[in-house]
């Protein structure tokens, strides 16, 4: 199953540069570029909750082929269709709102797999494997969009989106986890403070790492590996982080611990522009990333039912694509009118209101040490005939 998700989420860590450098080359603007992901984003932060509540009523199967099939397509336009900006953020908004909600559908299947005591060290090594993509993903599409065209990287995209796609869907899993239909409004359960958090959080923590990807596009130009290996030895440092710390029990002050860490490190990423500094300031950040996820995973189970369950992973994931929108753009902006710093400068912005959050409502963390991570079982009335 980890295997299955992560293929399937892989393209996830093509995506955002493949379109980004896509754009950049046929408009020859960053903030063109910054305005497709944003508006990629704001589809998927759109349809997360709903697609994840959907699975609910018509079945994870029917719900992830109908969305894959549809993301395909959009990818593909992208890639072949003579298009200007407006066409390019509308195709790219398709994309975002047809986006598969496989994350939402395996942190669901996660506690029917393990038992309770395994459920906070198994989300803690998913946060850290998921970092694969991340080392991985954007060395490849760099090589491919550089090397070959920009074309052929979104072809590419599109194909490991299908392959990924199916090995999932066709999971035993995935047919055999059946998730409740939600007796909730949409949208009551992210009104739960720990839901809250995870949404907030996850937007500041996202947002940060998404200006950082702008900023390393924009250092070392779309010609160049070097950006593609400094964004891989980013996720180098959260795959070790989550691999270190992720054992560690999850207290309320968790969080801006981990949080700490990725502010200092990015903050001084604005020193100098040099590929070995700027990949040992991110390595820095980037022990802290897989270890806060690990903590926005455990503190959004631990507080809902099953049966919301997907729903509540879906709101979390919307606030991280908000905030990729958020950070796309406003880093997009600040290098078109400055330089390269702009960027790192609004990741440390992201990252250090986060610390704020975290501290400031550090009561609202569940403590989850020596605790059960599962979500609540889902419970009804029973009605009793007197005899």
């Amino acid at each position: 199953m980890i295997a299955a998700q992560l293929t399937a989420r892989f393209p996830n860590g093509m995506s955002s540069l493949a379109i980004l450098l896509h754009v950049e080359q046929q408009t020859g603007s960053y903030a063109a570029a910054g305005l497709v992901l944003a508006a990629t984003s704001v589809g998927q932060a759109v349809a997360g909750p709903l697609t994840s509540r959907w699975m609910g009523a018509w079945g994870m199967r029917r719900v992830l082929t109908l969305t894959l099939s549809v993301c395909v397509v959009a990818v593909l336009g992208l890639a072949l269709l003579p298009l200007t900006l407006p066409g390019y953020m509308i195709l790219g908004c398709v994309a975002g709102l047809s986006t598969p909600p496989i994350q939402a559908a395996v942190r669901t299947i996660y506690p029917k797999l393990v038992t309770s005591s395994q459920l906070t060290p198994l989300f803690s090594l998913d946060a850290s494997l998921q970092e694969i993509i991340w080392i991985l993903a954007p060395v490849l599409i760099t090589l491919v969009s550089t090397q070959i065209g920009t074309v052929e990287g979104l072809l590419l995209v599109a194909i490991i989106l299908v392959a990924g796609g199916a090995w999932f869907i066709l999971s035993p899993e995935v047919g055999r986890v059946r998730i409740p239909r939600s007796r909730n409004a949409l949208g009551k359960v992210v009104l739960k403070p720990p839901v809250m958090l995870a949404t907030v959080i996850g937007f500041l923590l996202i947002g940060a790492c998404a200006a950082v990807e702008v900023g390393v596009v924009a250092s070392f130009e779309h010609g160049s590996l070097t950006a593609g290996l400094v964004l891989a030895v980013f996720s180098v440092g959260s795959l070790a982080g989550g691999l270190a710390f992720g054992h560690i029990p999850i207290g309320p002050w968790a969080m801006a611990r981990r949080l700490a860490i990725v502010t200092v490190g990015l903050a001084l990423t604005m020193v100098m522009l040099n590929a070995y500094w700027l990949g040992g300031t991110l390595v820095l950040a980037g022990i802290g990333i897989a270890p806060a996820l690990a903590v926005l995973f455990a503190i959004t189970s631990a507080s809902v039912k099953f049966s919301e369950t997907a729903e509540a992973f879906g709101w979390a994931g919307t606030g991280q694509l908000i905030g990729a929108a958020a950070g796309s753009a406003v880093a997009g902006f600040l290098v078109d009118v400055g330089d390269w710093r702009g960027a790192y400068l609004a990741a440390t912005v992201f990252a250090a209101v986060g610390l704020i959050v975290s501290i400031v409502f550090v009561r609202a963390f569940p403590d989850l040490r020596g605790r059960d991570a599962s979500p609540a079982p889902d419970t009804e009335p029973l009605a009793v005939t007197p005899s």
